[in-house]
């Protein structure tokens, strides 16, 4: 169970891999942006600051933006040095143990599949006040919503049919949203109320009579704090949600094996498109609860809702436009990375290997990014952002434990490997890292820890079932002995 891979044949992998070098540093940080900027600005600024913060979101965006660039060096770092599909998954798996990668891979799975069902149903939200449409079909309050399925459908064609195809669509989207958050920012400025923005940190009060103490952030239920919201607890609270808004940078990552120079623009990408977007979530948050209060935001559509109680509506549709174009390149992204993930995984024998495989034409992992697809649309029709994006959360959160831990394992186990970039004051800065991300994981609530618990209880089973049986290494082993 703690055998681990040899990480000179991981890199081996990159000159005999099957997945096809198509992609440059620019493409790395259209990549980066078009998954980090999306539902974090257009859906979750709205709703954490109406349900936790009040206008101490901003703040929230800020912690989880450092959280995030701790763990974007330790990811920096291993992306150039070890540059492979799998990311953390192979990270954990050539420094931990099989065991500890598969917990991670089906980890990263969970992570990806539940953030592009997220972001779906903000994406229909928007859609449907673009055009009009029904809300019983398209809005958050749908029995099925039938917008969020369609255009999983749609990205998932686009995603089978090649990386390149990818990453040119993924770019023209970047240019849209990236264009939009500045118009939003530019124009917002004007309509900011100071009043709206007195107190910045809400006062804690207690949460509403009836609520579950499984709604309570663990923190608070293991220290039999009464539950309250808003104040420093509810703005930390939402700064563990909205970290899910940062976490796609660590699907750059999983792009080393179709990256022409990855040791390079690996960590070009992941850093330079994490500081560029955190600089616009804490600028759009701030204009968006400077404009309406905050227990007046709407949760379905945040900013377009904003612009049009100021009387500017014109500007509302362009956001709304910017919103659905920029909410698709975040799933575009997300149904990629899972794809490379279920490669690496099903490469390694830790699932059904047919899943491991590539189409022979189009170069992409397409059976694995299928049934990933699947599974985002049944959760896309059925279950509430609020639900889903907690769960996006501790996944992230755990993930990148997991790469912190890796850096200084990695660099005791192979003191020799090449690295082009080196985590400064290491073991140090790790460790901060996995601590900070350890206190926002205990920030979200005790509901979100059982249904994490029982996810990775049910991957475990399926590890010991199947995995450790079926694994390239245990197939290794028998064969030599």
């Amino acid at each position: 169970m703690f055998r681990t891979l040899n990480v000179d044949e991981v890199l081996k992998r990159q000159e005999t891999g099957e997945l096809k070098r198509r992609l440059r540093g620019r493409d790395l940080v259209g990549f980066g942006v078009g998954i980090i900027i999306g539902t974090g600005i257009f859906t979750l600024a709205g709703v954490e600051a109406k349900n936790h913060a009040g206008p101490a979101v901003t703040l929230s965006f800020a912690i989880g933006a450092v959280v995030a660039g701790l763990a974007a060096l330790c990811y920096a770092e291993l992306a150039s040095s070890v540059p492979t599909a799998g990311s953390a998954y192979t990270y954990a798996f050539a420094t931990l143990g099989e065991v500890f990668a598969w917990i991670i891979g089906w980890d990263l799975l969970l992570e990806f599949a539940l953030g592009a069902a997220v972001v779906s149903r903000g994406w229909s939200g928007y859609l449907a006040n673009l055009f009009g449409l029904p809300q019983e079909l398209f809005g958050e309050d749908a029995t099925v919503n039938i917008g969020a399925v369609l255009i999983i459908a749609a990205l998932t064609a686009v995603a089978v049919l090649g990386i390149r195809q990818s990453a040119v669509f993924t770019n023209t989207l970047v240019v849209v949203k990236v264009a939009v958050c500045l118009l939003i920012i530019a124009v917002g400025a004007f309509s900011v109320k100071a009043a709206n923005l007195t107190p910045f940190v809400p006062p804690s009060r207690p949460a509403e009579e009836g609520t579950s103490v499984l709604h309570q952030p663990v923190v608070e239920a293991a220290l039999g704090f009464e539950q309250s919201v808003y104040g420093i607890a509810g703005m930390l609270t939402a700064a563990a949600v909205v970290f899910f808004a940062y976490t796609g940078f660590e699907a750059i990552a999983n792009l080393g094996e179709e990256t022409h120079n990855p040791r390079k623009d690996l960590r070009v990408g992941i850093l330079g498109a994490l500081g560029l977007c955190a600089l616009l979530y804490i600028g759009v948050s701030l204009v968006l609860t400077g404009m309406v209060p905050f227990a007046s935001i709407d949760e379905g559509a945040p900013l377009a809702a904003a612009f049009s109680a100021v009387g500017q509506s014109w500007v509302g549709a362009i956001i709304a436009i910017g919103a659905v174009t920029g909410l698709t390149s975040v799933m575009m992204v997300e149904l990629v990375t899972i794809g490379r993930i279920g490669y690496a995984m099903g490469r390694d024998g830790l699932l059904p290997k047919p899943l491991g495989t590539v189409h022979p034409r189009w170069g992409t992992p397409h059976r694995v990014t299928i049934g990933g697809a699947a599974l985002i649309a049944v959760l896309a029709a059925f279950v509430p952002i609020s639900e889903l994006a907690d769960m996006v959360s501790i996944g992230a959160l755990s993930a990148m434990i997991i790469v912190a831990i890796a850096v200084p394992v990695l660099r005791r186990t192979r003191p020799d490997l090449h690295r082009p970039f080196k985590v400064p004051f290491s073991p140090v800065l790790p460790a901060l890292a996995a601590l900070a991300c350890l206190y926002l994981m205990l920030n979200l609530d005790v509901l979100t820890w059982l249904r994490f618990c029982a996810w990775l209880a049910l991957g475990l089973l399926i590890y010991l079932c199947y995995g450790r049986r079926h694994s390239r290494l245990a197939a290794e082993e028998r064969e030599r002995g």
